[in-house]
């Protein structure tokens, strides 16, 4: 049965917070360390104190090295040189600049202001988790598009996220499967349509094609699909007769 997630406050507020308190706790840790240090001169450095000042001092290096992931991490989610971060990503990903361009520019073709995809969360993803996420942010906002919501689907389950991109893509990279077999695509437009507003538009992206009747008629919005993964002509084949039946278009993506 599909679920539906309301977001919480947003990732970046979510670090700040986090920060603060990781840079509260090392003052604190800090102060007990000096007023531990002060007594020891006083008391001919009794061995219990000794060892208290250890276990501080392991303390403090593990809020230390959480408070440098959580430097990094804030440090990406604030890149203000879009190009710099496009050459990161397609890095990272072992994608052709060429190829993403031409994806983009298909993906402008979307009607509306708002997306709501719909992501294949079976084992066969699986491999292409790690880089679906940082590349699909990207292309969503250099196509000048919001998202308003993602849909991922297995074996007649799904789960349907709102919020902020952000924390969309983070939910679907940590709640989502990504195992099982069964790609019931028509049980996820029914879950999308039900579980939110209808957007400007639909993307679906997934490896194979469905196992179940997709309601065309009865899916509120076109639909664009981006078949991932090896060249498969059943997939391409239902992948396009969504788009079609739909009003929307078929999009790929050549990964070099």
């Amino acid at each position: 049965m599909a679920k539906r997630y309301r977001s919480k406050p947003t990732n970046i507020y979510e670090l700040f917070s986090d920060m603060a308190m990781l840079m509260l706790a090392m003052f604190t840790f800090l102060l007990v360390m000096i007023l531990i240090t002060s007594r020891l001169a006083g008391d001919d450095e009794v061995p219990k104190l000794r060892k208290q000042i250890e276990v501080l001092k392991e303390q403090l290096k593990t809020v230390a090295d959480a408070d440098e992931a959580l430097q990094k991490d804030f440090k990406r989610l604030v890149v203000t040189d879009p190009d710099g971060q496009l050459e990161m990503i397609l890095q990272e990903a072992s994608v052709g600049k060429k190829d993403f361009e031409l994806f983009i520019e298909g993906l402008r073709e979307l009607p509306g202001e708002s997306v709501h995809l719909v992501v294949d969360a079976t084992g066969s993803m699986h491999g292409m988790s790690s880089f679906l996420v940082p590349i699909l942010r990207h292309i969503i906002l250099r196509a000048d598009k919001r998202l308003d919501a993602l849909t991922w689907f297995v074996d007649n389950r799904s789960a349907t996220y709102t919020g902020t991109m952000g924390e969309i893509l983070d939910r679907l990279m940590t709640q989502a499967p990504f195992a099982g077999n069964r790609e019931t695509i028509g049980a996820a437009f029914r879950a999308a349509a039900r579980n939110a507003p209808p957007p400007g538009a639909y993307m679906l992206i997934g490896d194979e094609p469905s196992v179940d009747t997709i309601p065309y008629s009865e899916i509120p919005s076109p639909v664009f699909t981006l078949p991932l993964g090896r060249a498969d002509p059943l997939t391409e084949a239902d992948y396009l007769r969504t788009a079609e039946r739909t009003g929307g278009r078929m999009l790929k993506l050549d990964f070099k």
